[in-house]
């Protein structure tokens, strides 16, 4: 996006939302929204004429250990009429859902999906949540930063059992004890 697009939007922001938080960069225009606002000011994104984002691009999910509320959703939003794009943040804690954006645009379906079954971000008013890429029975969210990076089993084929048997990782290391995960 030009310089030129990004000032433009950015005046049009301030002037439609002057209440949410913005944030310039060299690229994009960040707005922070709170969870209860969510689908309000998507909507108002998408009908308004002078914005018209008609299309949300992508929803991802991005854990923070270490900030008060650890987890946030980001939307990227395009107006492809207007040529603009926008990032919407909303930061929330642990356990605290988020509205579904699903009555706003259909597509979010599976990407909310998504940051459920990987970040477990739980989303309120969604149709069907549910894991879409881990087993149902998969303890945990792979991508938080706190997850182990060799997982906590090991699913494997045992022949004299005759069966896949599910065992808890154990990694020999040089020069260290064994790490062993325990429930």
């Amino acid at each position: 996006m030009s310089p030129e697009t990004l000032d433009q939007l950015e005046a049009t922001m301030a002037a439609r939302f002057p209440e949410l938080p913005r944030e310039k960069l060299a690229d994009a225009l960040i707005v922070r929204v709170q969870p209860e606002r969510l689908v309000e000011t998507m909507t108002r994104l998408r009908d308004d004429p002078e914005l018209d984002f008609k299309m949300m691009i992508d929803l991802a999910g991005v854990h923070y250990p270490e900030r008060e509320q650890p987890l946030e959703v980001v939307y990227q939003l395009l107006s492809v009429y207007k040529n603009h794009r926008l990032r919407v943040k909303v930061a929330i804690g642990e356990g605290v859902a988020v509205p579904s954006v699903i009555p706003v645009w259909s597509c979010a379906d599976w990407y909310e999906r998504e940051a459920y079954d990987l970040l477990g971000i739980l989303f309120s008013g969604h149709p069907d949540l549910r894991r879409i890429l881990n087993d149902y029975d998969f303890d945990g969210h792979p991508l938080r930063k706190d997850f182990p990076v060799t997982g906590r089993y090991e699913v494997r084929y045992d022949e004299t059992l005759g069966r896949i048997v599910r065992e808890p990782v154990a990694l020999e290391r040089a020069n260290r004890e064994p790490y062993r995960h325990t429930l």
